[in-house]
């Protein structure tokens, strides 16, 4: 069971789950958006990693426990928050693992603070393409977010609907242990759920398609990365990690023929060997 703690970090409470040995390398892992949080998304892989990594997975800014200050929610702010949580730590050059939005943000982090990161693990990642997978709705849903807050009060009410909606990440809904669906539950129960996502949608929902998008910085990226991706995420289509895997110049994907958008959820244990194999690969 890992430990839970806290440090500030630019006045703001971050909060973070801990497990393995400090003497060990150091894993860094960074959920994703909607209602995520440390636990939801990576409980199972932590257990996986502990035993031979010092693993660090934070509650971003806005979920879980961390707080929940005003103003934008972009990647470039996300990526800042993360970098001094690092440095709060007296950490570099760790493995930097980020599923979906937190895969964005590990880039970002990796262009712009390469030093902090040592080897890049981006899973499901936002930020490989601009195209909104549901074009005009996508950017009406994120003008409007009555909607956002009404399935939010429905999650709240509701364990079946919470796990009926995630059907829309997961390849096989049925195969979905009832844990990761309560995790969501839990997680949503929060006065604060979907506030963060709220505005991050805000910030990076744009008429022309997604604002954050690295198609061209690709080749800037100075770390080994290892890109990993389900090969039926209907969100950001495999297509797209392929193209950054192989722009950038020490990349490499590997597909995970079982999943949709939620791996480390839907197939922990590929997961967990995928990182393992990044960081020996270093």
């Amino acid at each position: 069971m890992p430990a839970e703690a806290a440090v500030s970090v630019d006045s703001n409470r971050i909060h973070y789950l801990e497990a393995g040995a400090e003497t060990d390398p150091t894993v860094v892992l960074l959920h994703g958006g909607i209602i995520d949080a440390a636990g939801v998304t990576w409980r199972p892989v932590i257990d996986r990693l502990a035993p031979d990594y010092h693993v660090l997975a934070p509650d971003l800014l806005g979920y879980g426990a961390s707080d929940v200050p005003p103003g934008s929610y972009s990647i470039e702010r996300h990526a800042t928050v993360v970098g001094d949580f690092l440095d709060e730590l007296g950490l570099d050059g760790v493995t930097l693992v980020g599923h979906s939005m937190g895969g964005g943000i590990a880039i970002q982090l990796a262009l712009g603070r390469p030093a902090l990161v040592g080897t890049l693990v981006p899973i499901d990642a936002y930020g490989l393409g601009s195209t909104l997978p549901n074009g005009g709705l996508s950017y009406l849903l994120a003008r409007v977010q009555t909607f956002n807050r009404l399935s939010i009060a429905l999650f709240r009410r509701s364990r079946r609907f919470t796990r009926a909606s995630l059907g829309g990440i997961v390849h096989d809904l049925d195969s979905l242990p009832a844990d990761a669906v309560d995790a969501v539950y839990e997680e949503v129960q929060r006065p604060t759920a979907g506030v963060a996502f709220r505005r991050f949608r805000e910030a990076e929902v744009t008429r022309e398609g997604y604002r954050t998008t690295f198609v061209d910085r690709f080749g800037e990226v100075s770390v080994p990365t290892r890109f990993a991706h389900g090969a039926h995420d209907e969100l950001f289509p495999v297509e797209w990690a392929q193209r950054a895997a192989d722009r950038v110049p020490d990349g490499s994907l590997r597909v995970f023929d079982d999943c949709a958008h939620w791996a480390p959820r839907e197939n922990p244990g590929a997961v967990a060997k995928h990182i393992r194999s990044a960081v020996l690969d270093a």
